[in-house]
């Protein structure tokens, strides 16, 4: 009974280690073929390599040569992770045009003035005229801080915007987004793999918003954040903060890790400490609900009637390129 037990934990063990050989196999495989130079046939021979000597290991665990297998493959693993440790971000690629500006700030006192600040009028998503601008806000004038979330499909899954508000001047959106290069699509699982820089975008809400609900048909939702003035002015020195270290020291997106909702959350915590970490930070699409559940929405009324009044894209139709864009989505009977 007793070598019965441990050829059974022996085999446990032989599985456990042949499931691990073949993730990591799995992900050297993904990053070669999303990352290594060369053209797409030359991408698929080394990735198919590196996979196929995942299975050999595999294969070899069966063998009184495992030892030495399981050996060269942790040698050829190796020599992944140092080539991988070498693929860096960079600021000075041939970007898209709506991502080819990174924005920088400066505070001095109360002032803060903001170069690059977006402001596309969009005709279409390939049909639009570049403005980059310079504005200048009061920090003492932050008086509200909204919540913007744009879904295109699964509800799990959103892009969030923060927007805030002044005492006087025009609202400033801030939008955290991938950077493509001039002709780049986006895929979710390129995004685990270096392929695509990170960059904060700050724009005029008729530019960021309206993009996505009267451009591209995606559900925008608006919501009021419960944050006090002085908590919004500290949220307003971390995106300040964030841009200028984004604008020296470049870095990577990853689509779980570093992105439209992470760093948001991230800048959010350091002002609130004690925010719990919760799953739907991840799905983005449900953070309205944890930020309700949070209390850090109107909870006078149900959720659901007030994911329902925080719907605007009609009300953005309606308004269009309005200079008042950003009042007419926030008057419910507009």
């Amino acid at each position: 009974m007793r070598r019965i037990v441990g050829r059974l934990a022996r085999w446990i063990g032989f599985g456990l280690l042949a499931l691990a050989i073949l993730l990591v196999g799995t992900w050297c495989a993904l990053a070669l073929w999303f990352r290594f130079p060369g053209s797409a046939v030359l991408r698929d021979l080394v990735a198919g390599v590196g996979f196929a000597a995942a299975l050999a290991a595999v294969g070899f665990l069966a063998t009184r040569w495992r030892w030495r297998a399981l050996a060269t493959y942790a040698g050829l693993v190796a020599v992944v992770l140092v080539w991988w440790s070498t693929i860096t971000p960079s600021n000075d690629r041939d970007w898209a045009p709506e991502v080819s500006r990174t924005v920088t700030a400066t505070i001095d006192g109360d002032r803060l003035v903001l170069d690059n600040v977006r402001n596309f009028t969009w005709r279409s998503e390939t049909d639009f005229d570049q403005r980059w601008e310079r504005r200048t806000f009061l920090l003492s004038e932050v008086r509200n801080v909204d919540l913007i979330m744009s879904y295109w499909g699964n509800e799990a899954i959103a892009h969030t915007i923060i927007s805030f508000g002044f005492e006087n001047g025009p609202r400033l959106a801030f939008s955290v987004e991938i950077r493509r290069e001039r002709g780049q699509a986006f895929s979710s699982l390129a995004g685990f793999f270096k392929e695509y820089e990170l960059i904060i975008i700050a724009a005029d809400e008729r530019d960021v918003v309206r993009v996505r609900s009267n451009i591209r048909g995606e559900d925008v939702r608006l919501f009021r954040l419960r944050m006090t003035p002085a908590n919004a002015q500290r949220l307003l020195r971390a995106y300040a903060a964030q841009v200028n270290a984004l604008a020296r020291h470049p870095r990577f997106y990853n689509t779980l890790t570093a992105n439209c909702t992470t760093l948001v959350f991230a800048m959010i915590r350091a002002i609130h400490p004690g925010l719990p970490l919760d799953p739907r930070v991840l799905l983005s699409g449900y953070l309205p609900n944890y930020a309700y559940d949070i209390g850090a929405l109107d909870t006078h009324l149900p959720f659901a009637a007030l994911r329902e009044h925080a719907r605007i894209r009609e009300r953005a139709l309606r308004a269009d390129d309005d200079p008042d864009f950003s009042e007419k989505i926030r008057a419910p009977g507009s």
